[in-house]
């Protein structure tokens, strides 16, 4: 399996963004996450900006996309693992892929009632401290 900083999306990667893109609007506070990640960037643009800011990093293996991390300014941001593989350590492999870089992340963002990616990590010792309630 091969970690690797993305320098161009591909046509491959445009279809995994595609699908993490429906995925998270579709959970509770995904479209808030989504405006956040977007911040002054249209969210169209949003993949061609992360890989300009040299943010996104995949996985794969045999040539075969697994998944993706976005990781801005020590925070990882946003993950997502191909349907066919999750359960199958991808996510793990990004972050610590990430952990053993030269400028690791600190903190990271998980939606609320996302137990799989809160699980992620507190496996590697992170804890939760901080909750963002918003009012309807």
């Amino acid at each position: 399996m091969n970690v690797s900083l993305v320098t161009k999306a591909t046509p491959e990667l445009e279809e995994l963004w595609g699908h993490a893109h429906k995925d998270v609007v579709a959970k509770r506070g995904g479209p808030a996450l989504l405006r956040t990640l977007c911040g002054p960037t249209h969210e169209e643009d949003l993949l061609d900006d992360v890989v300009a800011t040299s943010s996104l990093w995949t996985l794969e293996n045999d040539g075969q996309l697994l998944g993706f991390v976005v990781c801005r300014e020590q925070v990882v941001e946003a993950i997502y693992v191909a349907h066919a593989f999750r359960r199958q350590k991808v996510a793990t492999t990004l972050v610590r892929a990430l952990l053993e870089s030269a400028t690791p992340p600190v903190d990271a963002y998980a939606l609320p009632g996302d137990r799989a990616m809160k699980s992620l990590f507190e496996s590697l010792g992170w804890k939760a401290r901080l909750l963002t309630m918003r009012g309807a």
